[in-house]
């Protein structure tokens, strides 16, 4: 009997897609698995409990607002980029970091700007500088910072003031000691102390065009004026009373200018 190989070979290949068919219909009925979904957020504000200028619930509404929040969507379709983005655009937000872990979860992290001065000048304006001397809008924060007040523009705040209060805050005597700074038409400074009922007065800060040089010049020149009023403390107002003076005048080389407090 002669073997029909042609046939056989028909037959096998009915076989076949007979097969792949049944399976392909067995897979196009079967249901797809669900693609991963964050179960998760993880949200982690460095410096929360210090800083406070912003929270965690409000992190979650922002991105709310935006429709990104990313709590139950699918993991494939969630966005770090345009998350750190978006919350970057926070004037109180200094750095923020987002990703993906295999266990459904988004994690955010977020570093706060450092507020080192309070400005209310005296045309109204209310708002802080931060530790890279830029501006940040005025909040809840209630931080025991120096103020900074008087006749003050965007600017001369960024500028000059801010290097005062940097000064300040450099000494562990002067941050807890001096409690504002005012700004005089002519721009002329003044300091407020915590302890004792007189003004101090430490003249023009020296200005210059160059910016790299304002921050040593600035520095330099209320160190030394401070280095005077503190010997001057030392040496005369602890003899005389702290509130026998209404008012210091260091502005000069090699003399201090007081005025005694007028009797009642």
């Amino acid at each position: 009997m002669r073997f029909n190989w042609k046939k056989t070979l028909l037959i096998t290949l009915d076989v076949a897609l007979g097969a792949y068919i049944v399976v392909a219909f067995a897979s196009f009925n079967k249901p797809k698995e669900e693609a991963p979904v964050c179960k998760k957020v993880s949200i982690d504000i460095q410096d929360e409990t210090t800083n406070g200028f912003i929270t965690a619930a409000e992190i979650k509404a922002r991105l709310q607002k935006g429709n990104i929040y990313p709590l139950n969507k699918r993991m494939r379709d969630i966005n770090a980029r345009t998350i750190e983005e978006t919350l970057g655009q926070s004037p109180f937000v200094k750095t923020t970091q987002c990703y993906k872990t295999q266990d459904g979860t988004v994690h955010i992290y977020l570093t706060q700007r450092m507020p080192t001065l309070r400005i209310k000048a005296a045309n109204g304006e209310d708002y802080y500088l931060d530790d890279d001397n830029r501006i940040m809008p005025n909040s809840h924060y209630t931080s025991d910072l120096i103020i900074a007040t008087g006749h003050i523009n965007k600017w001369f705040a960024r500028n000059y003031v801010a290097h005062v209060g940097s000064t300040l805050m450099a000494s562990d005597f002067w941050k807890n000691q001096i409690v504002q700074i005012n700004v005089l038409p002519d721009y002329g400074i003044e300091l407020v102390p915590r302890v004792g009922n007189h003004i101090i007065y430490i003249g023009q800060l020296p200005q210059t065009s160059y910016v790299n040089d304002r921050k040593k010049l600035v520095t330099a020149y209320v160190n030394t004026k401070l280095d005077r009023l503190q010997k001057f403390y030392k040496y005369g107002l602890a003899q005389a009373g702290w509130n026998k003076y209404s008012y210091i005048n260091v502005e000069f080389d090699n003399q201090i200018i007081c005025k005694k407090q007028k009797l009642n």
